[in-house]
């Protein structure tokens, strides 16, 4: 066999070549790809000053403006948001004119994130409003920073996520507190948006905190209401007696313009409450325990539906009721599914009670439960009559309550807090006023014991003088038509045991409570205007009088004058006090005297002193006191004044002198209207002059003697006794008074007011003189034989016999001579007594050649002149 004949290869090149590759390696790009490469270079610039473009404007510690840090506000990065927002809280309190500047701006950029997604952006946004913001806005128009945060505020509670919508009602609650007004324009919007999250309970069931949290905006709400603002105040002014004491005046109109379309919404908001409260309530029985949120929440609730019943009781437009079928007005009409709920499912679980035994403080939560359950019924209990059965219960609970027990278990004994009566003793007064049984007996007892229980100036003992302020009226009825009547007789005692704890309580009271004080006053004033036309209740506002003289005045051992409570509490309160005084049907004269005592305190203003001795002149005129009483606090006043205190300095003492001198010429003028002068000398004269005897001070003595001067008449009714009594002691009263002017007052001080001053202390003495010349005849001559007999007063041995003393006393006869001659009518007089001015002229000129007597020639020089100046009188 032959072999093949091989194939012969042609020659020429190759169309394509195949080219093997590498499984897993890179292809390389085509011969024409376009290359998409991209190279740059960094641009270096010069360093440019940040802090130079902001130089001059206001940022914060971080450097960044206001414009700015609204800006990051909006930034996708919720840490970014939370710092601006307090970045904006930090130039806000460094550069408080920044936020005046640009406060609706910056308001209007920052409600965006009511609705933020971050709950602690929502947060700090939210102290950003509270501790900056909304304080600082309080003088602006409240109206457009109201509308710029309501809407967005609404549109937050709307929201898709629950935590939002929380938040949002937190947000409406910081607007009411800054600005409560406003709740009157969104109240409707605002009462559906509470109905809408109290209906999600679900939501709640885990956090219970939060739904607490809502509840307490609805209470602000609800207390916002016109008819509820009362309650409110009771709660919550713990430091204002005055607002306490109209607390109780529910019957009084209130307008409810505006507000008749919120009922419709508080009539479908109460079921919903209702419903909350009665899911707590097998927990709260059964439980051993009451976990404290859900007693927050329980209390909240009960406190919601005690003001939507209020509403239906108090807050219904008075002028669109008309009797409906039943007799009920329409206003009757909109609460009957409310009263349906609480009488078939709440009320019937009064009182709630434990199934387990609890602790003190649970028990106390307890309690404070039952307290607002007695509360709604009892308040419903004034628009409808509810059934007897029921009543009977929820009365023997209050009395209960009043004296402190609520129970007749084993911790019976645990006192129920002061917060809690508070809100059950409105409802006496009410109760009172429908007329006496025996269930008002045993409530008044109740009362009365609580009233002696509290403590002074306390809420509680506030609350007690307003329910008997209200009571006041309805008992003083009752009393009027059956005296007879046992019960009636009953309520005359319980009336007579408050009147009487009046006095005690402001004593107690002291200047320590002054808002108690006025309150407490207020009622002993209404009580006096109405003893003017009960007989009866006069009785028992007379014997009041005994203890409230320590009120205005505290006597100690060794004659020590220590002034009352009265001295020192505000003057609208003394003003009250005083008016008091005027309905006594007699003062007597121990009242008198404390008065009297405490008006000569030096704390005491110089308004209320005249205010005191009007009072007590137009209780006299009334013939409330007796005239001898009258004149004789009268003296009182005069006699015990002290122009000089130990330790007043000269300014203080000018100031007391003053208004010594203005209470004897008010006194002086209430003595000229009481009329018979000859009457009242003959009742002050032995008085008077048994004072001056005991040589009472210059300024006592001249306002003595200007009483007698008042009632005296020309020629003098005085005694022959008090003719004589007062030579002698006038005499060393007028040189007294002439030791208040200088040496050499004759050419220096003729316009002074030592010589006004010593004119003050001499013109009684000269009404006497000219009505009595005896009178001046026996001061001359005691005057003449006090130069003789070298002794003008029971001095010592040392001091009579010392020349410079003799000097003294012989200028100061010397001027008193000159000073009467000065006047006309009085030189006239003294003309007829030229023989008594002689005596005294040869006695000082006896005195100056006495040898008994070493003087210097100084001393000699000076009797020389004064014996000249008396030597002109005779010429």
């Amino acid at each position: 066999m032959t072999r093949s004949k091989a194939k012969s290869k042609k020659p020429g090149g190759v169309d394509f070549k195949k080219i093997r590759r590498k499984i897993g390696k890179k292809l390389p790009p085509p011969k024409n790809a376009t290359n998409t490469e991209i190279k740059s270079k960094a641009i270096v610039l010069p360093e440019q000053s940040v802090a130079a473009d902001k130089a001059g404007l206001a940022v914060n510690k971080k450097g960044l403006t206001l414009k700015e840090l609204l800006q990051q506000t909006s930034h996708h990065n919720a840490k970014v948001r939370r710092d601006a927002l307090v970045g904006i809280k930090d130039l806000f309190n460094k550069f408080p004119t920044e936020m005046k500047l640009h406060k609706y701006a910056a308001i209007e950029k920052l409600r965006e994130r009511i609705g933020d997604d971050d709950k602690v952006v929502r947060r700090t946004l939210y102290d950003l409003f509270k501790s900056v913001i909304l304080p600082g806005c309080k003088e602006d128009n409240q109206e457009l920073i109201i509308s710029l945060l309501m809407a967005y505020i609404f549109n937050a509670m709307t929201h898709l996520a629950f935590d939002i919508r929380i938040m949002a009602f937190d947000f409406l609650d910081l607007v009411l507190q800054f600005y409560p007004p406003s709740f009157s324009s969104y109240a409707e919007k605002i009462f559906q948006n509470y109905e809408d999250i109290l209906r999600k309970n679900q939501y709640f069931s885990q956090d219970k905190g939060k739904l607490k949290d809502v509840l307490a905006g609805l209470i602000r709400c609800l207390s916002l209401l016109p008819w509820n603002k009362g309650e409110t105040n009771l709660v919550d002014k713990d430091d204002n007696g005055r607002i306490l004491l109209h607390a109780f005046d529910d019957d009084m109109p209130i307008s409810s313009n505006g507000f008749s379309h919120i009922i419709k919404k508080l009539r479908d908001l109460a079921p919903v409450l209702i419903n909350s409260f009665l899911e707590f309530t097998p927990s709260i029985t059964a439980m051993a325990s009451i976990e404290g949120k859900s007693f927050g929440c329980m209390l909240s609730i009960l406190h919601g539906i005690d003001l939507i019943i209020r509403s239906f009781v108090h807050g219904a437009d008075k002028e669109s009721e008309s009797p409906s079928l039943e007799g009920e007005p329409n206003g009757a009409m909109l609460d009957i599914t409310i009263s349906s709920l609480l009488l078939k499912k709440v009320f019937p679980l009064f009182p709630l009670s434990p199934a387990h035994h609890l602790s003190e403080k649970d028990y106390n939560r307890l309690v404070d439960l039952n307290m607002a359950v007695a509360k709604i019924f009892l308040e419903l209990n004034e628009w409808i009559y509810l059934p007897p059965d029921l009543l009977e219960k929820y009365l023997e609970f209050m009395e209960h309550a009043l004296f402190g027990k609520v129970c007749n278990d084993a911790q019976s004994d645990n006192a129920v807090s002061e917060k809690r009566l508070i809100q059950l003793l409105l409802f006496i007064p009410k109760f009172v006023s429908r007329g006496a049984s025996h269930w008002t007996t045993r409530l008044l007892q109740a009362f009365t014991y609580i009233l002696r229980e509290s403590k002074p100036g306390s809420l509680l003992k506030l609350a007690c003088l307003s329910a008997i302020e209200d009571m006041l009226t309805p008992i003083q009825a009752m009393l009027s038509l059956e005296k007879s009547n046992p019960e009636n007789l009953e309520l005359q005692e319980y009336l007579m045991a408050w009147i009487a704890e009046l006095p005690l309580l402001l004593i107690q009271l002291g200047d320590k409570h002054p808002a108690c004080s006025e309150v407490a006053l207020r009622l002993q004033l209404h009580i006096g205007q109405r003893a003017l036309s009960n007989s009866s209740l006069a009785c028992m506002y007379d014997d009041i009088q005994d203890k409230l003289k320590i009120f205005y005045c505290t006597c100690q051992g060794g004659g020590k004058k220590c002034s009352g409570p009265f001295v020192r509490l505000p003057r609208e309160s003394q003003e009250l006090s005083l008016c008091c005084l005027y309905y006594f049907s007699h003062l007597d004269l121990p009242i008198l005297k404390s008065i009297a005592c405490c008006c000569l305190s030096p704390e005491l203003d110089r308004s209320v002193l005249f205010r005191i001795i009007e009072i007590i002149h137009s209780a006299y005129r009334e013939g409330h006191i007796k005239i001898a009483d009258h004149l004789s606090i009268f003296i009182t006043f005069v006699l015990r004044f002290e122009v000089s205190p130990e330790g007043s300095s000269g300014l203080k003492s000018v100031i007391l002198c003053q208004t010594f001198k203005s209470m004897t010429t008010l006194l002086c003028s209430y003595m000229a209207q009481i009329g018979g002068n000859y009457l009242v000398l003959n009742i002050i004269e032995k008085v008077i002059i048994d004072h001056i005897l005991l040589k009472p001070p210059l300024d006592n003595s001249c306002s003595l003697l200007r009483m007698i001067v008042t009632v005296d008449s020309k020629p003098t009714r005085l005694s022959e006794q008090s003719i004589i009594v007062l030579g002698s002691y006038l005499s060393k009263y007028l040189i007294d008074a002439a030791q208040c002017l200088p040496e050499d007052y004759d050419e220096q001080c003729k316009s002074s007011t030592q010589l006004t001053s010593v004119h003050y202390y001499l013109l009684p003495c000269f009404f006497l003189f000219d009505r009595c010349h005896k009178l001046l005849n026996l001061v001359l001559k005691n005057m003449g034989s006090a130069i003789a007999e070298s002794s003008l007063w029971p001095m010592s041995d040392d001091y009579t016999q010392h020349p410079s003393n003799w000097l003294v006393r012989v200028n100061a006869v010397a001027s008193v001579l000159l000073l009467i001659d000065k006047d006309p009518k009085m030189q006239q007089i003294l003309s007829s007594f030229k023989e008594g001015v002689d005596s005294i002229i040869q006695n000082v000129s006896s005195l100056q050649s006495s040898e008994k007597i070493s003087m210097t020639i100084e001393e000699k020089h000076k009797i020389k002149c004064t014996h000249d100046r008396l030597k002109m009188l005779l010429r």
